[in-house]
C-alpha cells in the first residue's frame, strides 16, 4: 500500500472521529455519572435515563446530516477555531468532575436551602434534585457550544432536537423542584385527564370516584379512588399526568416536520395523530398505576415505584423518538405503493414521498 493511499486513509477516518467528537465528549461524562450514579439511570422523572435518548437522537441528527457535517471541516490544527473545539469537548468532563468532586452540587443544594421560603419546609426534599435539572440544563449550554464552534449556526439548526430535549428536561424538573404543584402553570390540563383515566377505569369495571385533595407544599391536586381498593388511590400532578411528554413531543415533531417536504396539511394530520397517541399513552400510564396497586395489594409499592419512576415515563418517551420513524416508513411504503400502481417497475424511481430539507 503506497504512503499516500496510507494517508487518505487516515485523513478519511480522522474526519469521521471529528464527526463524532460531538457525541464522544458526553459519552465520557455520562459513563463518570453512571460509575457514581447507577440507578439514575434506571430512573426517566428526576433520573437521568434521558441521557441515553439524547444520545440516540445525536446519532441519528449525525446520520440524517452526514453529508452536510463532512462538509464542515475545522480549519488548521493550530487554529483558533481548533483551539476552541478542543476547550469546549472537554467541558462536559470538567463540569461533571467539579459537581460530584469539588463540591458544587452540595453549595447548590446548600444554597437552595438558604433561599427557600420559610413557609415551604418541604421544597427542602427538592432541593437535592436540583443539582441534577440544572446539570441537565448545564449539559444542553455545553452541546449547544460545541455544535456552534464545530458546524456554525446552521449546525444548531440541524441538532436542534437533541439539544431541546436536554433543555426541555432540565427547564420541567427545575419547575418541579421549586414550584408547587399547584402554582405551577401546567397543572391545568390535569383534571382533565385525571378525568379520563377514571372513565378508562370504569370502562374496565372498576368504580372510581374523584375528589379535590389538598396537600403540604403540593397544594389543591385531583385525587383518583377505586372503591374497594383502599391502596388505589392516588393525587394526580402535572409530572404524573405527563405533561412533560406532550412538551417533549410538540417540539420534536415540529422541529422534525421543519426540516422535511411533507406538505403542510399532511403535516397537521401527522402532527394531531402523533398528539393523541401521546396523550392517551399518558392516560393508559395513569391507568397502569392503578392496576399496579390494585392487582399487587399491600406489596405493591416497590413496582409501584419502578413503573412511575421508570418504565411509565419510557412508554412514551420511545413513541416520540419511534414516531418520526414511522412517519419516514410510512411516507416510503406509501410511495412505493403509488408508483406500483402507476405501473412503476424501476426501482431507482421509487419515490418515499419525503426529503429532508438542507
Amino acid at each position: 500500500m503506497r504512503l499516500h493511499d496510507i494517508s487518505q486513509i487516515v485523513k478519511r477516518n480522522l474526519n469521521i472521529l471529528t464527526t463524532l467528537l460531538p457525541i464522544l465528549s458526553f459519552v465520557i461524562p455520562f459513563l463518570i455519572l453512571y460509575s457514581l450514579y447507577p440507578l439514575s439511570f434506571e430512573q426517566t422523572f428526576q433520573g437521568r435515563t434521558y441521557y441515553l435518548f439524547f444520545l440516540w437522537l445525536v446519532s441519528l441528527e449525525i446520520i440524517l446530516n452526514w453529508k452536510k457535517v463532512q462538509k464542515t471541516k475545522l480549519s488548521k490544527l493550530k487554529s483558533v477555531r481548533t483551539v476552541l473545539f478542543v476547550i469546549v469537548l472537554i467541558l462536559p468532563t470538567l463540569y461533571v468532575i467539579a459537581t460530584n468532586f469539588c463540591g458544587l452540587n452540595a453549595m447548590i443544594e446548600d444554597y437552595a436551602l438558604q433561599h427557600l421560603p420559610p413557609e415551604d419546609p418541604e421544597l427542602a426534599g427538592h432541593a437535592r434534585f436540583l443539582p441534577l435539572s440544572i446539570e441537565y440544563l448545564i449539559f444542553a449550554v455545553l452541546f449547544c457550544l460545541t455544535i456552534l464552534v464545530a458546524y456554525g449556526i446552521h449546525g444548531l439548526v440541524d441538532f436542534s432536537i437533541s439539544a431541546l430535549l436536554l433543555g426541555i428536561i432540565g427547564v420541567l424538573f427545575t419547575i418541579d423542584n421549586l414550584v408547587p404543584v399547584e402554582k405551577s402553570l401546567v397543572q391545568i390540563f390535569v383534571p382533565a385527564t385525571a378525568t379520563l383515566a377514571a372513565n378508562v377505569l370504569n370502562l374496565m369495571g372498576y368504580q372510581t370516584t374523584m375528589s379535590v385533595g389538598t396537600f403540604p407544599y403540593y397544594g389543591r391536586m385531583p385525587v383518583i379512588m377505586v372503591e374497594g381498593y383502599p391502596l388505589a388511590r392516588f393525587a394526580i400532578a402535572w409530572p404524573c399526568a405527563g405533561v412533560e411528554s406532550l412538551l417533549i413531543y410538540t417540539v420534536t415533531i415540529l422541529l422534525f416536520l421543519k426540516k422535511t417536504d411533507i406538505p403542510w396539511k399532511y403535516s397537521i394530520v401527522y402532527f394531531v395523530i402523533g398528539a393523541v397517541v401521546t396523550y392517551f399513552i399518558n392516560v393508559l400510564r395513569i391507568v397502569t398505576v392503578f392496576l399496579i396497586a390494585i392487582e399487587n395489594g399491600p406489596d405493591f409499592m416497590a413496582n409501584f415505584q419502578r413503573f412511575h419512576n421508570y418504565y411509565g415515563p419510557l412508554y412514551s418517551i420511545v413513541w416520540i423518538v419511534s414516531y418520526p420513524l414511522i412517519i419516514l416508513g410510512s411516507r416510503a411504503l406509501w410511495g412505493k405503493i403509488r408508483n406500483w400502481k402507476a405501473g412503476t417497475k424501476d426501482d431507482a424511481k421509487v419515490s418515499t414521498g419525503i426529503k429532508l430539507s438542507e
